[in-house]
């Protein structure tokens, strides 16, 4: 995929969108095919036929390349909000503690979250907190965002709250895989959509086409179900 552009992933429960993500941010191993992220093999280094399992280290570099934010957020629940984000750049990128603070309060401002920067998760509402975890990868730089169906924990009234950043960092020219059951974000969002079903890719194209006209039999049924 391009730099800049937004793909949603849409498909049945069971069918492979989350491993997917995980294989890209090397949370699960591929045993076929492989990855390429922003021109390098992800996992592996070639020398000549063969690949070669890379380092612990040289897999913890790469996975720099990517943010992720998980269904049920994963913030740390001993942490404020602030401390959340800080705790990547200060503990893995080695920045000082005054520039990860000055960077996470402006992304706490973007988000409307500034003056809930000492808060903890338990006192935040689901939504808050996502936003929190969307600004915790956020603050590590990556040069792509996945988001594994980031709205499926929340209650329907807070979905939107969430949408608004992704919307966002879209329109800001993020690099973003969204796997997603929010068929109306991905019509408003997304350069192109995706359907999996049993592990693989079944059709992708524009938002316009896959969603209105699908041309493979296993997607309209799908989508005539959710629809």
């Amino acid at each position: 995929m391009a730099e800049g552009e937004v793909l949603c992933i849409i498909g049945p429960s069971g069918s492979g969108k989350s491993t997917f993500l995980r294989c890209i941010n090397q949370l699960e191993r591929v045993d076929r095919g492989a990855i390429w992220l922003n021109g390098e093999l992800i996992g592996f280094r070639r020398e000549g036929d063969a690949l070669h399992e890379l380092s612990d280290a040289e897999l913890a570099r790469q996975r720099l390349l990517c943010g992720m934010v998980f269904q049920r957020f994963n913030l740390f629940h001993h942490q404020t909000a602030l401390q959340n984000i800080i705790e990547g750049p200060i503990t893995v990128q080695r920045r000082s503690r005054a520039e990860a603070e000055e960077e996470a309060m402006t992304l706490l401002a973007r988000v409307g979250l500034a003056d809930k920067c000492n808060a903890y998760p338990i006192e935040l509402s689901g939504g808050q907190q996502q936003r929190v975890a969307i600004m915790r990868a956020l603050a590590m730089h990556p040069k792509l965002m996945l988001f594994d169906e980031p709205t499926s924990a929340l209650d329907p009234e807070l979905v939107s709250e969430v949408l608004n950043v992704m919307r966002d960092l879209a329109s800001s020219g993020m690099t973003m895989i969204v796997v997603t059951h929010e068929l109306g974000f991905a019509r408003e969002v997304a350069h192109r959509v995706a359907f999996m079903d049993e592990g693989r890719v079944v059709e992708s194209g524009p938002p316009e086409e896959l969603l209105e006209r699908p041309a493979h039999p296993r997607t309209q049924e799908f989508l005539a179900r959710v629809l």
